[in-house]
């Protein structure tokens, strides 16, 4: 009997037998979705992914003797056929290597072979052109597929509920295939070796560690008593409600109220009365990230080990799929680039997981196999998403109904937590036309407000905002005080004030790699805690997560969000004999120049700027819980979230079940973005070392792991920007260096500031925030 095989020979001579292969990927697929009605789905697309490697010119593409080959289509109309009608498995299998394509009639009629035989898509060829030769030796190989329910039957209605259902089976089938052709070709004589599984959440031990670090922070606080005992309530409450059946939550506390410690508390309780088993942790910022991350690493490493927290975000991604082939190289082993993507796809096997917005909600809306393969691991998790007001309104619809069909569809808890909770109910009835069950949450503290009143730390002053106050007085005004942080819209702004105040001052901005925002944080805190002078300049990146205590801080007009975060770097820990002072001020702003860094930024001000015109300093109250509800309605009353073009042209793409579409439309940061290592003098024998090391070996996990630090991302500049000239790309074999590439060098070392961070000559429009 002749074999068939799915891959070439790994290093220990031995090919990979299809029937092995399209066995074992069905068996983790169906593994992956074992307690939801998508597991017979998705094991039935294990099996049928790959069914086309069947056909002689496959087994030929192996030998180097064929190219261009098509081996998931015949999968696909099977999966379509009468026997099995399984629409779902046909999109997976269909896109397991060139993406999620079209939920829809006439796409899913063109993967007829027939059709594909006289014109395909992609000029490619079909392994073979009759589907019985193939199902015949797939019989032959002892495999016999059968399926008892179907997630969609012939049903072609798209919906956000049913593209992302689809998601979930494409994630089990492509993460099951990554992971079986790693075991593969990581394999010995003895057989296939599988990646090493994530560790369990341990969920008992990990509450009774948390709550024993939690007393002991309690007990070295040098916080005040009112705050101490807000912190201890707010605990009280995240446990009391972990009780509660999964769904959609809401946490509301005041800044500095103990959020970070107290929902993991609550997410941990939670899992262990709802038998989850995975949490995951979405932050809007990566300087978020790298704080809390290491707060859960030094609370759970030493038990548990290194790989007990993932941190994931941007800066460990390899880039967009551009693959259009069938990923097999000219021997039949896969494309060096394909594998090492494939490879640095994170698939979130671990117990918990601290992520970006961004990596999060845009894997939700995408068709790429690196991207969705962790969807998966999302089922029967608790998703705690941290200063949840950085959701952008024109996005909002859309992210509340996927959310809630995860938390009930499948078994999971979302709960979003800030000082500054989102009126996202007045959205209920929109988001109810898109998923059945709607935005209604339960509140984790009952009555918030209770927590606000307790915590008074601050008074407020506000400048008329159709005023202005110079750059020049502002440094006199800010040079007035033996301490102060000023923070402002954009970072053209902060350089401005950094050069007037002078050159004692500190910056922070995301010009300046995760290294030097820690190093300027711990000089801050050093300069507060001594009580020596110390003016800090920042951007937006210091107001969410970021544990600084200044007595005065100014702020200029902004989101109201934006400034009640500003307000939670003052008098953080109220241990002032008076109250902390926030100033709100208004720059004086020249001619036609930019004052806040996007068009939704600047219509959330002005709402704040209009409440002060209509009210009066004295009914901004940044503690009313009542009077954040009346802004963001206020908010969403003008900007219309619903109605927005962007929310539109979605909603339109998701009735036309445009996968490719609505990827390209569902973007958090409207630009790509590049990560470039910069050389950053204090660690700049470890820059070095990563350059060298980036030219001779290339790009891998580690590479990455160890160059996130000295990292910073900005938006991909044009072709011919001169920027360019700066730039030297970390090769990965078989992609275009520039075009393809997402993680650079950066090699004008003088360009990087001690102070200000990365400062590129010219003038250039790159940066993110």
């Amino acid at each position: 009997m002749k074999e068939f095989y799915a891959h070439s020979r790994n290093k220990a001579g031995i090919k990979h037998h299809l029937s092995d292969h399209l066995s074992s990927v069905s068996k983790l697929a169906g593994e992956f979705l074992a307690d939801t009605l998508l597991a017979d789905e998705a094991a039935l697309a294990g099996l049928l992914h790959d069914l086309g490697k069947y056909g002689d010119l496959f087994q030929a593409r192996l030998k180097g003797e064929a190219q261009g080959i098509d081996h998931w289509s015949l999968g696909a109309w099977l999966a379509l056929s009468k026997e099995f009608k399984a629409i779902a498995a046909a999109l997976a299998i269909e896109g397991h290597h060139i993406g999620l394509q079209h939920f829809s009639k006439n796409h899913l009629s063109a993967i007829n072979p027939k059709q594909l035989g006289i014109n395909h898509p992609l000029q490619l060829r079909l392994s073979e052109s009759n589907l019985d030769v193939i199902k015949s030796r797939l019989l032959a190989d002892g495999i016999n597929p059968r399926i008892n329910h179907t997630l969609l039957g012939n049903d072609l209605n798209s919906t956000i509920n049913t593209m992302l259902d689809v998601r979930m089976v494409f994630s089990c089938l492509v993460d099951a295939d990554f992971l079986d052709t790693e075991a593969h070709f990581n394999g010995t004589s003895e057989g296939k070796q599988y990646r090493r599984s994530g560790p369990k959440l341990q969920k008992e031990r990990a509450l009774g560690i948390l709550l024993e670090h939690i007393k002991e922070v309690q007990a070295q606080t040098q916080a005040a008593q009112g705050v101490t005992e807000v912190r201890a309530s707010l605990l009280n409450s995240c446990l009391k409600a972990a009780d509660s059946a999964t769904g959609l939550f809401t946490l509301t506390a005041p800044t500095g109220s103990g959020k970070t410690l107290a929902m993991l508390a609550f997410a941990l309780k939670h899992a262990i009365e709802r038998r989850l088993r995975r949490l995951i942790i979405v932050l809007p910022y990566l300087s978020i990230i790298e704080q809390t991350a290491s707060i859960y690493r030094s609370i759970f490493e030493s038990h548990f080990g290194q790989y007990y927290v993932l941190e994931h975000h941007s800066l460990a991604e390899v880039g967009l799929e551009k693959t259009k082939s069938d990923s097999e190289g000219k021997s039949g082993e896969l494309e060096t680039a394909e594998r090492q993507r494939r490879l640095l796809a994170e698939n979130w096997d671990a117990p918990l997981i601290v992520t970006t917005s961004v990596q999060m909600l845009e894997s939700l809306f995408s068709n790429r196999p690196s991207a969705c393969r962790k969807l998966h691991r999302l089922t029967h998790s608790v998703i705690l998403f941290d200063e949840v007001q950085t959701l952008p309104a024109n996005l909002a619809v859309p992210t509340l109904a996927a959310l809630s069909h995860l938390a009930y569809g499948y078994g999971s808890s979302v709960v979003f937590s800030t000082a500054t909770q989102p009126a996202f109910e007045h959205l209920h009835k929109t988001v109810k036309s898109h998923s059945i069950t709607g935005w209604q949450s339960h509140k984790i503290v009952s009555e918030p407000q209770s927590l606000f009143k307790n915590m008074k730390r601050t008074c407020v002053s506000w400048d008329n905002p159709d005023g202005g106050i110079s750059w020049d007085d502002l440094a006199v005004c800010l040079k007035g005080h033996e301490q102060a942080l000023c923070i402002v819209n954009i970072k053209r702004h902060a350089r401005i004030l950094w050069e007037k105040i002078g050159e004692k001052a500190l910056h922070l901005s995301t010009n300046l790699c995760p290294s030097h925002r820690r190093d300027v944080l711990d000089t801050v805190c050093n300069r507060l805690l001594n009580k020596e002078a110390v003016h800090l300049v920042a951007t937006q990146c210091i107001e969410a997560g970021v544990d600084v205590d200044f007595p005065v801080v100014y702020r200029a007009y902004a989101p109201l969000e934006a400034i009640i975060q500003a307000a939670g770097r003052c008098n953080r820990e109220g241990r002032q004999e008076t109250l902390g002072e926030v100033h709100v001020f208004q720059p004086l702003i020249k001619g036609n120049e930019s004052e806040f860094p996007d068009d939704y930024y600047k219509q959330a001000a002005q709402i704040t700027k209009m409440l002060f015109r209509r009210h009066g300093a004295d009914k901004m109250l940044l503690d009313n819980l009542d009077f954040i509800t009346a802004y963001y309605r206020e908010l969403y009353d003008i900007s219309k979230p619903e109605a927005m073009k962007k929310t539109q042209r979605l909603l339109e793409y998701v009735m036309a079940g445009s996968f490719p579409d609505i990827a390209r439309e569902y973007r958090l940061i409207k630009q790509d973005a590049i990560n470039v290592l910069v050389p950053y003098q204090p660690l700049i024998k470890k820059f070095d070392e990563l350059c060298d090391e980036g030219n001779k070996i290339g790009l891998t996990s580690e590479w990455i792991k160890r160059a996130r630090p000295l990292s910073i991302s900005f938006y991909r500049p044009k072709p011919d920007d001169t920027i360019w000239d700066s730039l030297i790309p970390v090769k990965v074999a078989g992609r275009k260096e520039r075009e393809q590439s997402d993680w650079f060098i950066y090699i004008r070392k003088e360009d990087y500031h001690p102070v200000l961070g990365l400062i590129p000559s010219g003038a250039l429009n790159i940066w993110i925030g």
